[in-house]
């Protein structure tokens, strides 16, 4: 491989004509290429020709050996705690590049890189100083030149080894020290308990704390951090400041079953909210989300979360800075981890970059890398956001370090993600009770003669004289002795239950339902005054003639009392909502037109193709619409809108499935999280979910929204499923949502051929009167009735129908 090589002719002819018109409009290592370049031809040099250091294909074989590092240098890099470091690779062998032994005394006067200069021995030295130590970087595939050359700067100078200050060290220590202690004594008085050990992974910790530090030195108020049960109670007590006494309390089981709210969760499950303060003495909030047991589910719930706060007054990007930990086999195998990078820079689902770290022990419970992914790293995946992927030793803790503030400076910088990519093991099985020699006897016997990382650490700082014996033992006292007073305190004892500390938004927010119903009409004055902001558009606006005829019809029906279709129930509902200060988020696919072309919240001028939004301008001090055609996914969408709607309880959150039957692919969601959140970890919702419903001869796949499945999963009063018959009760029912004291989730069957059947409509009495009705009688007179039929949708509508025709 040589530099011009990777690329397509056309692309360099276009950058070398580029370069000729403007020599700093191109990267560096393409200005020095063409120079090179140009220099051979006007000089009359041919290969072969010269032997001096002078020489334009000498210079252009070393730029392309510099290339050539940068791109592939990690697959000679030591970053594997379990195996012999790499020697060479044939991609990256001298002859590859025209170049030979004898070229290293040769000096190369200037190139593109940063790491300084010398003869060609010493730049190929700082070239395997920088890119094939105990971090391997790929960041060659990014696009921008500008972020290349940011990452150049910031690792080629110091050939990615800092300076690390003696304080930090013994920060680091510290922290090393702390993890293992804790996870031995857990080891000791919980033996065979199932905790989901971090060791072989621990310095997953000194790096989450130092990335937590930079973050907040970027600005940073709040963290977001979701992750799976590998090393989570290491991550809540040491990054979190979870008392040690609060987690011997979830392994005691020491709670008066009378005490215990829902059916609760295992301890590596739940979630934690805390307010901490770094090392360096900054104040930050930060949320562990509540995670199930599926692997990655809960990426895009943090991600909203994260949305959701950046969302808030006085809170933006910088402020909040989400954080999502994985697996190696869970990242590369679980499709919501594509769905969730795909939102990354989407403009409805972006959070300003989420720092991704890999815990990478090289198994998925018993199954080798071999056989969970086709690619070389569990991270390529993530190449398709062009950005940065750093491999880290597991047993450098310094070089983890170093990575986490460079990962923090990208993400502040340019506002992308970035991925972490920690090369460790797992020292027991999958979970404390598995036995890994059944099938990985060869890999265990390698993990077996390996020592704690904080033996090892603590040795380097004995060698290099920054700590003696005494600190090490009167650290590990403190340590041992702060575990046996919190063990001592909760073994034996009775606890009270403890009580889910949550953002100060919910304080107010109920959890029971109540079938009193709040008041949710509106006066007919108010009904018209909002209906003619509804449906008209500004002066000049080019609005399509069939959408001007459809707006003066929604007009007329509402002026007129008669006529009311769902679409502008819907409308109606939302604008009165936002006039009263609650926001509305609406996302789905297609959700700004409709699939069924009945909403039209976005209007395009027909000449200049700009959008209009009328619930955006209905009053000075109104809340805000947001609506986002999402990308084409179901699952991670979802997640997304679900962990948007535990986060801000005066947001009105809805997701619509482009038709219901689609809604399948998201089932994890609504079990895991939507159905069960309550019960498991006590966190409201009052996401509401839009579910086209009905046969309308489309086939099996475009008309249920399997509304039986939503019925099996009620219970304890979780959710709320509905299949209405009125618009006005639409109306009345999202109005009802978010004005109720409590929060529940809501599944609403919505129509799709009676969103324009003649009967399907609603009188402006209906929306004026006060509440929403659980059961409507029939407006019929009742005489000599035999039969009662309950009924709702569109069955009601075609009994009505055959009703008429009998009679």
């Amino acid at each position: 491989m040589s530099f011009p090589e990777t690329y397509h002719s056309d692309f360099i002819e276009s950058q070398y004509q580029q370069w000729k018109q403007d020599p700093g409009s191109v990267a560096k290592d393409w200005q020095f290429f063409f120079k090179g370049f140009d220099l051979a031809f006007s000089s009359g040099f041919a290969p072969g020709m010269a032997d001096t250091e002078g020489d334009p294909f000498f210079l252009a074989s070393v730029e392309q050996l510099i290339f050539g590092y940068r791109c592939l240098g990690h697959m000679l890099s030591c970053m594997d705690p379990l195996q012999a470091c790499p020697m060479d690779h044939p991609l990256l062998s001298l002859e590859r590049f025209g170049l030979a032994p004898a070229d290293f005394e040769k000096h190369v006067p200037e190139t593109s890189f940063s790491g300084g200069g010398g003869n060609l021995k010493e730049i190929l030295e700082h070239l395997k100083e920088t890119y094939c130590r105990s971090i391997g970087v790929e960041y060659m595939h990014i696009q921008d030149p500008e972020e290349r050359r940011w990452l150049q700067d910031r690792m080629e100078p110091i050939q990615n080894r800092p300076q690390v200050k003696t304080a930090e060290k013994m920060i680091i220590l510290e922290r090393l020290y702390q993890t293992a202690l804790f996870e031995a004594y857990l080891n000791k008085k919980y033996m065979g308990v199932t905790r989901f050990s971090l060791e072989g992974g621990d310095v997953v910790i000194p790096l989450l704390d130092t990335l937590v530090r930079q973050v907040t030195e970027n600005g940073c108020r709040e963290v977001i951090l979701g992750m799976a049960h590998r090393g989570r109670l290491n991550v809540q007590t040491h990054i979190l400041g979870k008392s040690y006494e609060e987690i011997f309390r979830e392994f005691e089981s020491c709670y008066d079953p009378g005490q215990l709210m829902g059916s609760g969760d295992v301890k590596y499950h739940n979630g934690y909210l805390a307010d901490i303060q770094t090392a360096a003495g900054k104040d930050v909030r930060m949320f562990l989300v509540n995670n199930p047991s599926h692997l990655e589910a809960v990426d895009p719930v943090a991600e909203g979360v994260a949305r959701a706060r950046q969302d808030l007054p006085n809170m933006d990007s910088d402020s909040v800075v989400p954080i999502l930990i994985h697996g190696d086999a869970a990242f590369a195998g679980q499709g919501v981890v594509a769905e969730t990078l795909n939102m990354s820079q989407l403009k409805g689902y972006k959070t300003g970059g989420t720092v991704h770290i890999i815990i990478n022990n090289q198994i998925g419970y018993t199954t080798l890398p071999e056989d969970a992914r086709s690619t070389r790293y569990s991270t390529d995946v993530a190449k398709m956001l062009m950005v940065p992927i750093f491999h880290v030793h597991g047993e450098n803790p310094e070089a983890a370090v170093y990575i986490s503030k460079l990962a923090a400076d990208y993400r502040h910088r340019f506002g992308k993600d970035v991925v972490i990519d920690v090369i460790c093991y797992r020292r027991y099985g999958h979970n404390e009770g598995d036995e890994p020699y059944f099938t990985q006897p060869l890999m265990y016997d390698r993990i077996k003669e390996r020592p704690s990382l904080r033996v090892l650490y603590g040795e380097k700082l004995l060698e290099e004289k920054v700590v003696d014996e005494t600190h090490l033992d009167s650290l590990e006292k403190d340590i041992f002795d702060n575990l046996e007073k919190a063990y001592a305190d909760v073994h034996g004892t009775d606890c009270l239950f403890p009580e889910s500390p949550y953002f100060e938004e919910w304080d107010h927010i109920k959890a029971t339902y109540t079938f009193e119903g709040v008041k949710t009409g509106l006066s007919k004055k108010r009904l018209i005054g909002t209906a003619r902001k509804l449906n008209s558009v500004p002066d000049g606006f080019s609005l399509n003639s069939k959408l001007k005829r459809l707006l003066g019809k929604r007009l007329s029906a509402v002026e007129s009392g008669k006529g009311i279709d769902w679409a502008s129930a819907e409308t109606l509902a939302f604008a009165a909502l936002l006039m009263e200060g609650f926001s509305i988020r609406l996302s789905g696919q297609d959700v700004g037109r409709g699939t069924f072309s009945q909403r039209h919240s976005v209007l395009f001028d027909a000449k200049s193709g700009e959008s209009y939004i009328p619930l955006n301008h209905l009053d000075s001090k109104q809340s805000t619409f947001m609506v986002y055609n999402s990308l084409l996914a179901e699952f991670g969408v979802l997640g997304f809108e679900y962990g948007y709607s535990i986060t801000q309880p005066k947001t009105l959150v809805i997701w619509e499935a482009q038709f219901g039957d689609f809604v399948n692919n998201a089932q994890g969601i609504i079990d895991l999280f939507i159905a069960s959140g309550q019960s498991k970890w006590q966190r409201l919702s009052g996401l509401t979910l839009l579910l086209p419903h009905g046969w309308e001869g489309l086939g099996p796949e475009h008309s249920s929204a399997r509304l039986e499945r939503f019925l099996q999963l009620c219970a304890e009063d979780n959710m709320q499923v509905c299949n209405l018959t009125t618009p006005a009760q639409y109306f009345h029912l999202l109005r009802r949502q978010i004005k109720e004291a409590y929060r529940k989730p809501l599944v609403l069957m919505t129509p799709k051929s009676l969103l324009r059947h003649p009967m399907a409509v609603s009188t402006r009495d209906d929306l004026v009167s006060d509440r929403f009705q659980p059961v409507l009688n029939d407006p019929e007179p009742d005489t000599g009735a035999k039969e009662i039929i309950f009924c709702s949708g569109k069955i009601y509508y075609q009994l009505l129908q055959r009703r008429n025709e009998l009679t």
